[in-house]
């Protein structure tokens, strides 16, 4: 077995940084964070680890459980023990690129509608072999509309899945969909029998609160093994699981978002064990009521505009961390730039007073000030979201109250980081059909686009809903999503990427 790094030092129990804040009275909504921290810290001392062992991985969230994931996005812990015993036909390296999975190679037919997948030997459990219709009975269930797959909506041009033999499972699509094999990556699309899985990895066990995973070896192939070392796996919040880094008990933290960033500050490791992902996704507020001050879409606008970005992402000083103006963050494939709403051109002086002046016309014909609820999640992230928030949105006369982020909301943060590189995701994410005020002609657009028959008509047609959402602003879009990890200098394998996806099988270099 190789050896552990030693435990780094005894974490700080002090504040952010007065760099890190916007304001003496924003840093004292953190002053209890070191204190929580140091108190986890002893109570997770009795559980020291042996030197040497598997790699120890903590997952802020929930306990895992081993099970299909539900139309909710999966919490991190979930999706991280899914990925390592449930893969699918393909899955993600350590750099986010698409690589083997239960499929060991694939073919994609010139005009892009049919994925032929030559499966790699496999067994649910002793003498029990994996085989394609295996796989494309599960796989039916997953992209059905009517099914509980939160991904379902984006596999509307599957029309067939057929096993040609027991080895070669054939995906025959009505249209061409260039990320499709992207999606195949998801939790979501990971092959479970009977909570039986093909790897690479199987449940050995548990112990104290931790998955002990092994590599799944079949004697008759061993040269197909995929895992080469063991893991102990983990979900548990944020504290805990920073002190137990901070013990030499944990190798890896996984998870990290803005709401527990102050945590990891808190403990003060050194700069290069915290690693940000350069996530892609939405990072922002969808509207979830359509009453009141947000029944115009002017009045919404108003909203976006009056946000100051870039002191919003200054308040939690993350290097990289982008603040973001469109729904779509770039190109992709639509034939020009993402839609920009019209007020982006204003300097923000002028921003501030065209949305103070639209809501004071709303309380012309209203005895009160608007008020909004926003949902958003617990911990020291959220606070200091919500105060930047409703200092912004006090200069232009909304009050805005913090809900619960499962409570009832006008505007609640959307956290998620995107599968692919497609428009499609983000329209369909904020679509209509999610009940977001996307208006007519976007959901018209989108659903054209869906039915297009070429890839430029397509392109085309998500331009047009890009830009009708822009005008109706069914979100309004913050900043890229802000995902952390800590990491051992140990772990040589582990690379930042732009899914926030880190397969626990390439965690060490060979």
């Amino acid at each position: 077995m190789r050896s552990r790094a030693p435990g780094s030092h005894i974490p700080s129990t002090r504040g952010l940084p007065a760099s890190q804040a916007s304001g003496s009275k924003l840093r004292g909504r953190f002053a209890h964070v070191g204190a929580a921290l140091a108190l986890a810290l002893l109570a997770g001392c009795w559980n020291q680890a042996e030197p040497d062992g598997p790699v120890r991985v903590s997952v802020i969230g929930p306990a895992p459980v081993l099970r299909s994931v539900e139309r909710n996005e999966a919490p991190a812990p979930q999706a991280a023990l899914l990925l390592a015993v449930a893969q699918g036909l393909v899955a993600l390296d350590a750099s986010g690129r698409i690589e083997p999975g239960l499929a060991q190679r694939w073919i994609v037919s010139d005009d892009g509608l049919s994925y032929i997948f030559r499966l790699r030997p496999a067994e649910w459990k002793a003498d029990r072999p994996v085989t394609a219709d295996d796989l494309a009975k599960i796989l039916r269930a997953a992209v059905n509309p009517g099914g509980a797959n939160r991904f379902a909506p984006y596999f509307s041009a599957v029309d067939e899945i057929v096993a040609v033999t027991p080895e070669i499972l054939e995906v025959r699509l009505s249209r061409p969909r260039p990320h499709f094999l992207d999606l195949l990556t998801q939790p979501e699309t990971g092959f479970l029998l009977r909570k039986q899985g093909t790897g690479p990895y199987r449940i050995a066990g548990e112990s104290h609160g931790a998955i002990a995973l092994e590599p799944i070896v079949d004697p008759r192939f061993p040269e197909e093994r995929q895992a080469k070392y063991p893991v102990a796996l983990r979900g548990e919040r944020a504290a805990r699981a920073l002190a137990r880094y901070s013990n030499g008990q944990v190798d890896l933290v996984l998870g990290g978002t803005f709401a527990d960033l102050a945590v990891v500050r808190a403990l003060d490791p050194p700069a290069t064990q915290i690693r940000f992902d350069p996530a892609r996704g939405l990072f922002g507020l969808a509207v979830t009521s359509e009453e009141g001050f947000l029944a115009s879409a002017e009045n919404r606008s108003a909203i976006a505009m009056a946000i100051d970005r870039d002191a919003l992402v200054a308040a939690f000083g993350v290097p990289g961390w982008r603040p973001i103006v469109s729904i779509i963050p770039d190109r992709l494939e639509m034939p020009a730039g993402p839609a920009r709403p019209e007020w982006t051109a204003l300097p923000p002086a002028e921003r501030v007073a065209l949305a103070r002046a639209r809501v004071a016309a709303w309380r012309g014909n209203n005895t009160e000030f608007p008020r909004l609820r926003i949902a958003l999640p617990d911990g020291p992230g959220g606070r200091l979201l919500f105060t930047r928030i409703a200092l912004d949105l006090g200069r232009i006369g909304i009050i805005a109250q913090r809900v619960p982020a499962d409570g009832p909301a006008d505007l609640r943060l959307i956290d998620t980081v995107a599968p692919n590189d497609s428009a499609t995701w983000y329209l369909t994410r904020l679509s209509c059909e999610i009940g977001l005020p996307c208006g007519e002609t976007g959901q018209a657009a989108l659903a054209a686009s869906r039915a297009a028959p070429t890839l430029a008509e397509r392109a085309a047609r998500l331009a047009e809903a890009d830009a009708a959402y822009a005008v109706n602003t069914p979100f309004i879009p913050l900043a890229t999503p802000l995902r952390w990890s800590l990491v051992r200098p140990s772990l040589r394998g582990f690379r930042t990427n732009n899914r926030a996806a880190h397969p626990l099988h390439h965690l060490l270099n060979d």
